[in-house]
């Protein structure tokens, strides 16, 4: 497959979408962008935007990498992923739903039992408990990519689903919030469809989910507290969204009910939107030497008293290992063709497959089912034979433990670095939002692979992040 360039077409003919924004790109110095550059940088220090960057020898939090040149989608472009995204986080629900009550698609051959019921992330404490509206997945980040084809167009795939606690949306919004303080004039050339109300979306969808007795829910964000890397990001929603940012110790049981300790005596909490795994969620259910949850908080969920978002038990359907058979999902639940493609899987767990994927590991992106972040994972093209060989023994050992995949020439978009301004790899995670009905926030999060040549745009990996524009209209 060819790259397929964002801004430009065969033969540096611009898309038209990007032809006033090339037009003023072109009027910008070098000087000018580096001062921008250093204006965001002084911002976001200021602010403390930061995350983790494992392995650095640096150091383990640095300033979120803000690139100053937007990805730019059109309207119609938008109006046809958006579809395929509602699609897809729709089956994904009806999915969770199926499998802790019916479990029909197992029945039907559809997903093999043994990968949804041996899956660590499966809870057997979820069999038969009614969540409202059926929503397990209220918050999902849909990791897309674009990959060219043959003839040098472009068309998006799913690279995953992130329906357990997926992060980024506030550098979504800071992003925005940047390009409007350092470009205001910009804002005046494009109609760009606004991502600000995405807190009182997400506020509105968890209010959609609050236990029927709860007539003015209380909503609150539980986070692990100030050490998670992520920390940023949860008091940024709390305060959005203008509700309590608690922790753990905050939090009690009492008759099944959950209350938080307030400086007035306890206040009922009907919706935990939280930030922590399910495995720190209840010592009384799960990890016993958990401090960051609450005791009896799971029997107050089951006993319908209090709404978790994301549901416990919702990573059974973003496992890696799950993902190849989504397609098969949407037709099964929804009967529909799917609207987004996958990524040609293989599953090394089958015998033929693992066969086919050792034998071409230079070729190949190889994924554990249970990774994240960008690790355990091998990138073929860009590792060396002693590594091909060291993860080949991997994969003999625990072929159950991967997956597969061809290596995509993902798009490229112009991103100013240090050399000026030069082609770099994109992916895009919307952030699709489930209540009573589905929303999405117009965009996403781009996030950027800042090394020349770089497939891996994650953040934890070094990688970048980009106003994504999508144009009204």
């Amino acid at each position: 497959m060819r790259n397929f360039d964002e801004m430009n077409q065969a033969g540096g003919v611009v898309r038209s979408h990007y032809a006033k924004y090339e037009h003023w790109l072109r009027q910008q110095t070098l000087d000018a962008m580096q001062s921008k550059r250093e204006e965001a940088e002084q911002i976001f220090r200021r602010v403390g935007i930061t995350f983790a960057v494992y392995g650095d020898e640096a150091g383990t939090e640095r300033l979120i990498p803000f690139d100053l040149i937007p990805r730019i989608i059109p309207a119609l472009e938008w109006a046809e992923l958006e579809a395929g995204l509602v699609q897809r986080v729709s089956a994904l629900n009806r999915f969770i739903h199926d499998v802790y009550h019916d479990q029909d698609i197992l029945r039907a051959g559809i997903v093999p039992r043994d990968l949804v019921l041996g899956n660590k992330q499966f809870r057997p404490e979820m069999m038969g408990v009614d969540v409202p509206n059926q929503v397990y997945a209220h918050i999902a980040g849909i990791d897309v990519v674009r990959a060219g084809d043959a003839a040098g167009e472009g068309r998006y795939y799913v690279l995953e689903d992130n329906l357990r606690v997926p992060s980024g949306v506030s550098y979504m919004l800071e992003n925005r919030r940047m390009m409007m303080r350092l470009f205001p004039d910009l804002f005046s050339h494009y109609a760009i469809a606004p991502v600000a109300r995405y807190p009182d979306m997400l506020l509105e969808k968890l209010r959609d989910v609050a236990p029927q007795s709860a007539s003015d829910p209380t909503v609150v964000v539980l986070t692990p507290g100030m050490y998670n890397s992520a920390y940023f990001e949860h008091a940024f929603l709390a305060q959005q969204m203008g509700v309590e940012l608690v922790e753990g110790q905050d939090l009690f049981v009492r008759d099944t009910f959950v209350y938080m300790r307030t400086t007035q005596g306890p206040q009922r909490v009907d919706v935990i939107y939280r930030r922590i795994d399910d495995d720190f969620i209840d010592p009384q259910v799960f990890r016993a030497d958990s401090a960051l949850g609450c005791a009896g908080l799971m029997a107050a969920y089951r006993a319908g008293n209090v709404t978790l978002a994301n549901a416990v038990g919702t990573g059974v359907a973003d496992d890696k290992s799950i993902y190849p058979y989504v397609p098969a999902m949407i037709e099964f639940y929804l009967g529909e063709k799917p609207l987004l493609h996958n990524v040609h899987t293989h599953v090394c767990r089958e015998p033929q497959s693992l066969e086919y994927v050792l034998a071409h590991l230079p070729e190949l992106v190889v994924k554990e089912v249970h990774g994240a972040g960008g690790y355990g994972m091998l990138v073929g093209p860009a590792s060396t034979q002693a590594q091909i060989a060291a993860f080949a023994e991997k994969l003999r050992a625990h072929p159950e433990h991967y997956i597969a995949q061809p290596t995509l020439a993902l798009s490229t978009c112009p991103t100013y670095v240090d050399a000026g301004i030069a082609p770099r790899h994109i992916d895009l995670r919307p952030f699709v939002l489930s209540g009573r009905s589905v929303a999405i926030a117009p965009g996403g999060l781009t996030r950027v692979a800042l090394t020349e040549g770089s497939l891996v745009v994650n953040s934890s990996q070094g990688g970048g992040t980009k106003d994504t524009w999508v144009l009204e209209g």
